[in-house]
């Protein structure tokens, strides 16, 4: 059975979430070896929080990324498929790209730390702000942004389900938007629990930071397609992975497209690697005729080895 991996990014995590993976030696390994790299114990903050600490970007994203990783290098270790083709959603791009041995992990740790902090200072806390917007079309979204922005910013930032797109700005045009989204029939439109405003034009200074680091970086040639957000493209060569990420950080993460995208690769199954369920069940919203895998427990990742072996049997 052909494969693709995508990689989930902030919003997965929770305190707890790695004691479904306890018994498995390379998960704690895996953040051992981000614990030398960061000078900080990520097991700790995992097992025990606080979750203020946390859902603190700068703790978030080395953390999703370690996840990532360590999950996928058990499925790996356990004799799973190597992915055709890999995706990860914002900052699991970072993860995937681990994966297909385009960045090396410590690398990819020290470059998500940046980011995270780079991400923080472009934007005084609580002048940005996100929100999710439920029941409309993606040019209805547009529209609502258009109207609500004035001299503000207010865009879309993730299309990540046929009616399910979440917008960022500065805070008072997100919830100048999100008034418009409800007048033009929004089944919901919430503000998320989020300061920083992924993905829109607030994170240009952020991504000028980006691509100076990513400049001292190694990027090799990946080992397997992977799909970008920003562009939805197979970048091949290290300066357009590098353009790839850097737009990623200031243009929406188009995940309709990009599931699209790995499906049009001829995958059978999308497995979704790491803590949580958010992804499968968007593969599940996007393409229906494709099958989507969580590994989110030792279990799960036991279920999907049998389930793709199984499907590889019978191809």
């Amino acid at each position: 059975m052909s494969v693709a991996f995508v990689f989930p990014g902030q919003g997965s995590q929770s305190v707890g979430m790695m004691q479904a993976y306890a018994d498995l030696p390379l998960i704690r390994s895996t953040f051992e070896e981000a614990a030398e790299v960061l000078h900080q114990d990520l097991w700790a903050l995992v097992s025990d929080g606080p979750e203020s600490a946390l859902a603190q970007t700068v703790n978030t994203q080395p953390l999703m990324l370690t996840a990532g990783v360590a999950v996928y290098r058990t499925w790996m270790q356990q004799g799973g498929a190597e992915p055709a083709a890999v995706a990860g959603h914002s900052l699991g791009e970072y993860s995937a790209l681990v994966a297909a041995r385009v960045l090396s992990f410590p690398d990819a740790l020290r470059l998500t730390r940046l980011r995270a902090r780079a991400m923080q200072e472009a934007v005084p806390e609580g002048e940005g702000a996100m929100a999710a917007i439920l029941g409309l079309e993606d040019d209805q979204v547009r529209a609502a942004c258009e109207e609500s922005a004035n001299t503000s910013i207010v865009e879309p930032a993730n299309f990540n389900a046929p009616g399910q797109v979440v917008i960022a700005g500065h805070r008072a045009a997100v919830e100048r938007a999100i008034l418009v989204a409800k007048s033009k029939g929004a089944k919901r439109a919430v503000l998320l629990p989020m300061s920083v405003p992924s993905h829109c034009s607030l994170m240009h200074p952020a991504a000028i930071q980006l691509r100076a680091a990513l400049e001292q970086i190694t990027v090799q040639t990946p080992a397997m397609p992977v799909v970008h957000n920003a562009t939805v493209s197979v970048a091949t060569t290290p300066p357009a992975i590098r353009s790839a990420l850097v737009q990623q950080l200031h243009q929406p993460v188009r995940w309709v497209e990009c599931v699209q995208a790995l499906v049009h690769q001829g995958v059978e199954a999308i497995i979704e690697c790491g803590p949580g369920k958010v992804l499968a069940p968007l593969t599940k919203r996007i393409d229906s005729s494709v099958q989507g895998l969580t590994l989110n427990s030792a279990d799960a990742i036991h279920s999907a080895l049998s389930a793709t072996q199984q499907g590889a049997d019978h191809a």
